[in-house]
């Protein structure tokens, strides 16, 4: 199991940072959502405030696990925000390039019409581990999935799935740590979830024994609507409504225990075959 943490950790300062790509966020590759964690951590060590407001990457190669170099840049430093560029590379090349909005104001207009999905809470719903039988259990996983608690709200046995809307609904906690004192690393959940519920929720519309398709990010976007500390629990909707010409776009929301909206985002997935197993 993984830590986000330890595994987003980063060395060095002044703009200059190292980090360890580590293999328990693997999905095809270190994860994309785990690989922008890293890059909003880096923000928040450069920036002079403490509030992440947007962060928006282009994923421009695929990482490896070990070191990676870690470059902050300011591209605007305004009396309320910062803007910085981040950038991950390793042996010379730039795998992710990522800008980051950061502020601390806390005053203006004030409304939330962001309606919340009607699901029960995550204390009414049985975790995935309960719902799957042994059999289901002991098949192959990626070792990223060891680092959520995942409890979904409209479950349906494996056998008795058939194909439908490309969105599900799922609540989900980190382990070990649910919760951060860094308010970066702590908004940083939320990206993760954005990004890699993407990808499930396109599948939903597709038989899983007939699809020679992955679809790693092009690009990853969130939107901060409220300053951190978020729950322990987060619930993930998440849609990939239109998937055509080898594109599939998604867009996904972030709520919490309280079904406050605190995050949104999206992007696109690009298709290519999948590789022989």
């Amino acid at each position: 199991m993984g830590s986000l943490d330890r595994d987003s950790a980063l060395a060095g300062g002044d703009g200059r940072y190292t980090a360890l790509l580590s293999e328990d966020w693997r999905i095809w590759g270190p994860n994309g959502g785990y690989v922008a964690a890293i890059a909003l951590r880096a923000a928040g060590a450069a920036t002079r405030f403490r509030r992440p407001v947007s962060f928006h990457c282009h994923f421009l190669g695929v990482g490896s696990f070990g070191p990676a170099d870690v470059r902050v840049a300011p591209m605007r430093e305004a009396r309320t925000a910062d803007s910085l560029r981040v950038t991950l590379a390793q042996e010379g090349r730039t795998f992710l390039e990522a800008h980051v909005w950061t502020s601390d104001v806390r005053d203006g207009l004030a409304h939330d019409h962001a309606a919340a999905p009607d699901v029960p809470p995550p204390a009414a719903l049985r975790p995935f581990e309960a719902l799957l039988t042994e059999a289901q259990r002991k098949r192959p996983s990626f070792p990223f999935w060891d680092n959520l608690e995942g409890r979904p709200t409209d479950w349906v046995p494996p056998e008795q799935w058939r194909p439908g809307a490309p969105a599900l609904r799922c609540w989900y906690r980190f382990r070990p740590d649910a919760r951060f004192d860094d308010p970066f690393l702590d908004a940083a959940r939320a990206p993760v979830l954005i990004d890699t519920l993407s990808w499930p929720a396109a599948c939903r519309a597709h038989r899983e024994d007939d699809n020679p398709w992955m679809a790693p990010s092009l690009d990853l976007a969130a939107r901060f609507h409220r300053a951190p500390p978020y729950g322990e629990w987060l619930l993930v909707d998440a849609r990939a409504d239109v998937a055509a010409e080898g594109v599939i776009g998604f867009s996904n929301r972030v709520f919490d225990e309280s079904r406050r909206l605190v995050a949104s985002g999206g992007g696109q997935l690009l298709c290519r075959p999948r590789p022989p197993a």
